[in-house]
């Protein structure tokens, strides 16, 4: 089988998930005795592109004639049987799909985030969940919050290309969608059922899980919406040493709260920025791993990183994380899932250190039975023969 991977790269001065996925994906797929095809750009190529490329850079997302041309190319030559879309935006441009199609070939999207609604696609505005764009043919909200990188005219550039390629979105063949959550959004955006298939991610197997340690992990990017001060508010409700260490690891705009969290308490302690053996030395040092967004995150990855180490996760219950955990049926869950309430979560933390000793053995289940990269890269052949063309 081949198939063409496109992804738009994000900036690597951005941490991104997507384009780690998107890497263990296409390694996935060559070990699986996949012909993979990348097609990919990356926004670091920006600055460097001629005049003329620029010149041209602010209809990219609407349509990329470069990207058009060398797909179209690449599809000629090498007649693909699926073409798997990841992010378009901006070098590539959603019209790849219409590229693909003109050729013959069919189109499965992973959805990875609320972009064919939402301009930032986040559905998060001023630190609380937004949805004014929802059901409207164009999204002036995004306009006039600036939604798009911080500017009314690049917002409104996003806004216009989402309602050009409603059609196009409309017209994808089969739609991945990371969890149930996600299944529900495309459905409310008006695409079949039976043209979305529920299939998340996976991470490598860390090998069999390490005794558990002590006390809580938060580690991710430093940003508003991953709850880091929602964290902090709950964790100041108990008596510093009650709950054991709190450690945090990461980098982001929130960083100072961090440092002073640590500088206040005993029993919090800021790592600072962990590379992949830093987080794996982390998790083995914890008992429990904190994933508390307050928007609808829509697949952490650093849910399923904890549960291939065996580590149950309390987290907040939106966007995909219930989903993760499992938590629809309590006798298999591998953590615990509440709302984005201090007082909540403040309840909450003490319950999760007495359980994680009874729950750490399905945290490991439900990674191997749901996001091992065996199980996830099987979903994936079995969806791309699904929808390759006979």
């Amino acid at each position: 089988m081949k198939v063409v991977v496109a992804h738009n790269r994000y900036r690597e001065a951005q941490p991104s998930g997507e384009n780690t996925i998107v890497d263990l994906e296409i390694a996935q797929l060559t070990a699986a005795g996949v012909e993979v095809l990348p097609f990919l750009r990356s926004s670091d190529e920006i600055p460097a592109l001629p005049a003329t490329a620029k010149a041209l850079l602010p209809i990219s997302p609407i349509w990329a004639p470069q990207a058009q041309r060398d797909l179209g190319r690449l599809l000629a030559e090498h007649r693909p049987d699926v073409v798997h879309l990841h992010n378009p935006y901006p070098l590539i441009s959603p019209w790849v799909v219409r590229t693909a199609h003109r050729h013959g070939v069919p189109v499965v999207q992973t959805v990875h985030n609320y972009r064919q609604v939402c301009s930032s696609g986040v559905y998060f505005r001023d630190g609380r969940i937004c949805t004014d764009c929802r059901g409207r043919a164009f999204g002036l909200p995004a306009v006039v919050h600036r939604c798009y990188r911080g500017s009314r005219a690049q917002s409104a550039l996003m806004a216009t290309t989402l309602a050009v390629h409603r059609p196009t979105w409309r017209s994808v063949d089969r739609y991945i969608a990371l969890t149930s959550a996600i299944a529900d959004h495309l459905r409310d955006y008006g695409i079949p059922a039976d043209r979305i298939t529920v299939k998340p991610n996976a991470v490598p197997d860390p090998g069999p899980p390490a005794p558990l340690g002590d006390g809580f992990l938060f580690f991710g990017r430093l940003s508003p919406e991953k709850g880091l001060d929602l964290l902090l508010d709950a964790w100041r409700r108990h008596p510093d040493g009650d709950l054991g260490p709190l450690r945090i690891a990461g980098d982001g705009e929130l960083r100072p709260l961090a440092e002073r969290a640590a500088a206040e308490r005993t029993d919090v302690k800021y790592l600072g920025p962990l590379d992949r053996a830093g987080v794996a030395a982390a998790l083995r040092d914890t008992a429990v791993v904190l994933a508390v967004p307050t928007w609808h995150d829509v697949l952490p990855t650093v849910v399923i990183e904890a549960l291939a180490a065996g580590r149950p996760v309390l987290g907040t219950a939106l966007g995909g994380i219930p989903y993760l955990l499992g938590v629809d049926d309590p006798t298999r869950a591998a953590g615990w899932a509440v709302r984005p309430e201090p007082d909540e979560l403040a309840v909450a933390l003490p319950v999760a250190r007495a359980g994680a000793p009874g729950l750490a053995a399905a945290a490991r289940a439900r990674y191997e039975r749901t996001f091992h990269p065996d199980v996830v890269t099987k979903q994936l052949l079995a969806t791309y023969e699904a929808t390759r063309r006979p």
